[in-house]
C-alpha cells in the first residue's frame, strides 16, 4: 500500500488555510479535512465549538467521520480523552525542537510521542480511502505536531508554512466570535511569533519538504500560488480557480476551523486590507511592535499607510 500523503499546513490562525484547503478539495482525490487535531477533543467529547463537520451534520454522524473513528478505535469517550492528553502533553508549540531533533534521529522517541501521531497517521490512512487518495489537506497549524509527522516512514508528508500580517490577524482577534475568545493585539502578535518561528524551524531541518506562502499574495495572485501549493504538494493538476479568482465550492469534511468552511458556491479570492482602517491606531501600534523583527522578515512594510507590491 502506497504511503498517504499529506498537506500540513502550519503557522498561527486566521491564515487562510480554510480558504486554500477548500479550493485544493475541489480537486478529485484531494480531501481537505480543516483542523484533525482537534477531532478527538471537539468531534467526540464536543469541548469545544464549531465541531460540527463541513458537510454540515454532527460529526459522529457524517458517513465518512463515523466510519473512521470506529476503525480507528478512537470513537469512545476514554480513548479521545487519552489522545488529547498527549496532545496536550507532548505536541504543543514548544515541544517543536524536541519533535524535531526526533524525527530526524538526533534524539530517542518516546513511546508517548509515537503512540499520539501513530494515531494520526491511521486517520491519515483511513481517510486515503475516503476522497484523500492523492492528497489529504491538513490545517492543524502545530507545529510540533508537523516535526513529529516527518518522522513517520510511512508517510509523505510536506509542511505548507502560511504565513499573513501580525495586523490583519490582530484584527479578527478583537472581538469575541462563536468559536474563539476575544485577545489582545499584543498577545496575538505574541502567538504569531512564536508559531511563525516554530515553523522556520521545520524549514530549516527539512528545507526539501517545507514551503512557505503568504495569505497576502495567495489572495493576489491565487492561481499562481495554487499552482506553487500544488507542485510543492506533488500534484500536477491547475487550479480550480479562474483568472478572475473565483471558485466554485462544493461540500467538504473538514473538522473544525474557520466557519467560512462551510460557504458553498461560488467565491471570490481577494486581497483583505482591513486592518489598515479598522484597526485603532493603538492596536495596530501593539501588533506591529510585538511581530518585529518578523513582520520585515516576511516582507510586511511596518506603516499601516503602505500598502504591499
Amino acid at each position: 500500500m502506497s504511503r498517504p500523503r499529506v498537506l500540513y499546513v502550519t503557522g498561527w490562525m486566521r491564515s487562510g488555510s480554510t480558504l486554500l484547503g477548500n479550493v485544493l478539495g475541489e480537486l478529485p482525490g484531494v480531501l481537505h479535512v480543516g483542523e484533525l487535531h482537534y477531532l478527538w477533543r471537539n468531534g467526540v467529547l464536543n469541548l469545544g465549538t464549531n465541531s460540527t463537520c463541513g458537510c454540515g451534520r454532527d460529526l459522529r454522524a457524517c458517513d465518512i467521520w463515523s466510519a473512521v473513528l470506529a476503525a480507528n478505535g478512537t470513537a469512545e469517550p476514554a480513548a479521545a480523552r487519552a489522545m488529547v492528553g498527549q496532545q496536550r502533553a507532548l505536541l504543543r508549540t514548544r515541544h517543536t525542537r524536541r519533535r524535531l531533533a526526533e524525527s530526524l534521529g538526533k534524539a530517542p522517541r518516546a513511546p508517548e510521542v509515537d503512540e499520539a501521531v501513530g494515531r494520526t497517521a491511521e486517520i491519515y490512512r483511513l481517510l486515503a480511502g475516503h476522497g484523500g487518495e492523492r492528497l489529504i489537506v491538513d490545517g492543524s497549524k502545530y507545529p510540533a505536531e508537523a516535526a513529529a509527522l516527518l518522522g513517520r516512514s510511512d508517510l509523505d508528508v510536506r509542511v505548507l508554512h502560511m504565513v499573513r500580517d501580525a495586523r490583519a490577524t490582530a484584527l479578527s482577534y478583537a472581538r469575541a466570535k462563536d468559536y474563539i475568545d476575544p485577545m489582545s493585539p499584543s498577545r496575538s502578535s505574541g502567538y504569531w511569533t512564536a508559531f511563525n518561528l516554530a515553523s522556520e524551524l521545520i524549514g530549516r531541518a527539512a528545507p526539501d519538504r517545507y514551503l512557505r506562502v503568504r495569505h497576502e499574495d495567495l489572495c493576489r495572485a491565487p492561481r499562481e500560488v495554487l499552482t506553487e501549493v500544488l507542485r510543492f504538494a506533488g500534484l500536477a493538476d491547475d487550479p480550480p480557480v479562474g483568472e478572475s479568482g473565483r471558485v466554485n465550492l462544493g461540500a467538504n469534511h473538514t473538522v473544525t476551523g474557520n466557519p467560512d468552511r462551510l460557504a458553498k458556491g461560488d467565491t471570490r479570492i481577494r486581497p483583505d486590507e482591513r486592518w489598515r482602517t479598522q484597526l485603532p491606531a493603538p492596536r495596530i501600534a501593539a501588533a506591529t511592535m510585538t511581530a518585529l523583527p518578523m513582520l520585515a522578515r516576511y516582507g510586511y512594510r511596518l506603516l499601516p499607510n503602505a500598502k504591499e507590491g
